[in-house]
């Protein structure tokens, strides 16, 4: 159940100006194409994680200025009357193609392209970058974290740290999308339709007289889901002996204890989970979880992992809902081409002394290239949209910075997908949004068709992304005449 909210003016002024000046000069109409994408994997990760297209489809959906909105551009004195008065009946009307969410993606690739009047495409900008910056941030951060767990269970525990209500909420539904099976954010659970979870805090204990005490009255009230926090005092001297002795209580009682086990959230992770199963293995509890949490991150669960630590379940929380390492995602928003009066698509390139920085021009897709034997990826073609890619015919990849290095692929030995798919069209919605497990579902998927070599947390091998020869020789083109002139 998402709760609709209007995010009109979630911009960034200069959008605005701009769109007057649009208006003024009378080009408001002048049909253009934008590109959403981002030039480097966080975390220095060999990937990322696309997420936010379901937020960006509600702000699209819901983009009107109301009374409110009119009232308050007015009182900043900028803005003429005719322009306000414009803005009333202001809708989106455009075209939009995206990558959809759960998707692997890689740096120059179009993950969304609006396809507008310069007036609408212009305004959009901030808020979807605002939007599908964070939550791919925070999917590719979940998906590593994922990756460091090594197939355990990995929970999102970051709301009271993450930045505000929205970040939040939001970045714990990508973090399920990166591959996180539930979290603590109840809102979230409920907005989604994710699984949430939780034990107790350490002042549930404290409000008991003796510990063992707090332990007993939670066992009653949560049988079937009994994770007991063992840290409060000491751990291996009476957390995890008083827990055993519940759970001892439990079995004798005849409860069936479907899940439960124990939760460690301080001290050294490895020594303590290890001894804990120990003893819990002596007691007879060899089914009994131990959890951890204790400002976790993906290379200290891979360092525990490395030193035989026996925990089974990890709720992280304040380094993956912040992505600690990595606050920012940098995606940016481009002109890429112009629509003449005809209907004639005009190329467009931003030029920069940052080579780095140089776009690629024209209205583009994104085509991946799979191995038709073992279903692994092999690259990504960045392509004009009007080119056909033939699997029977023989394909051959030249990197951009280096056109000496190419791949040659055999006709017939690879598949082919395009990954834009139409979301909006004409100002109206076409695409159907899955629901977050699925996209979950689909991620994990996603990430099976890379090969282990580039899901390297340290020092990752690099995707092999390149442009086709036709976009190519635009863009050299393009550069070429820019220098003549």
């Amino acid at each position: 159940m998402e709760q609709k909210r209007n995010l009109t003016l979630l911009t960034d002024l200069y959008q605005l100006t701009m769109m007057q000046g649009y208006y003024t000069n009378d080009t408001n109409n002048h049909e253009v194409v934008f590109d959403l994408f981002y030039r480097k994997n966080p975390s220095k990760n060999g990937y990322a994680i696309c997420a936010g297209l379901s937020q960006a489809i509600e702000y699209i959906q819901n983009l009107a200025f109301n009374d409110a909105d009119i009232a308050y551009l007015e009182s900043l004195n900028l803005f003429q009357k005719d322009f306000l008065e414009y803005l009333r009946t202001f809708k989106f009307t455009g075209d939009i193609y995206a990558i959809p969410e759960g998707t692997v993606v890689f740096p120059m690739e179009v993950l969304m392209r609006v396809k507008a009047p310069i007036f609408e495409a212009q305004f959009v900008e901030t808020a979807l970058l605002n939007i599908i910056n964070h939550q791919s941030l925070i999917a590719t951060k979940a998906a590593r974290v994922v990756r460091a767990a090594e197939g355990d269970p990995v929970l999102e525990f970051g709301l009271r740290r993450a930045q505000g209500p929205d970040a939040g909420i939001y970045g714990a539904r990508a973090a399920i999308i990166g591959g996180c099976v539930g979290t603590s954010n109840v809102l979230t659970g409920q907005m989604f339709d994710v699984p949430v979870s939780g034990t107790h805090a350490h002042s549930w204990v404290m409000s008991f007289d003796e510990e063992i005490d707090a332990f007993r009255a939670y066992a009653k009230l949560f049988p079937d889901k009994c994770i007991l926090l063992v840290d409060t005092y000491d751990t291996l001297e009476s957390g995890v002996p008083n827990a055993i002795k519940v759970f001892d209580e439990m079995k004798a009682a005849g409860i069936s204890m479907e899940s439960y086990g124990i939760r460690l959230d301080s001290g050294d992770l490895a020594y303590l989970s290890k001894k804990a199963r120990q003893m819990l293995d002596a007691a007879g509890h060899e089914k009994a979880i131990i959890s951890a949490s204790c400002d976790l991150d993906e290379m200290l669960i891979a360092d525990l992992k490395r030193q035989g630590a026996k925990i089974t379940l990890w709720g992280v929380g304040t380094n993956l809902i912040t992505s600690s390492d990595c606050p920012s995602f940098g995606g940016i928003y481009k002109l890429a081409a112009e629509i003449d009066k005809e209907g004639h698509e005009i190329p467009k390139i931003k030029i920069s002394d940052n080579p780095e920085k140089v776009t690629n021009p024209g209205v583009k897709k994104v085509v991946r290239v799979y191995d038709k034997q073992t279903g692994k990826m092999i690259a990504d073609i960045i392509a004009l949209e009007h080119e056909i890619f033939d699997k029977s015919k023989e394909l051959i990849l030249y990197a951009e910075k280096a056109r000496w290095k190419k791949l040659k692929l055999k006709a017939n030995s690879y598949t082919i997908r395009e990954l834009l798919v139409p979301v909006f069209k004409s100002g109206e919605l076409v695409y159907e949004m899955p629901k977050t497990m699925e996209i979950m579902a689909y991620s994990r998927k996603e990430l099976d068709t890379l090969w282990e070599e580039y899901k390297r947390l340290v020092n990752p091998q690099i995707m092999r992304v390149v442009l086709s020869d036709e976009l190519y020789a635009l863009k050299v083109k393009m550069l070429e005449n820019y220098k003549k002139d």
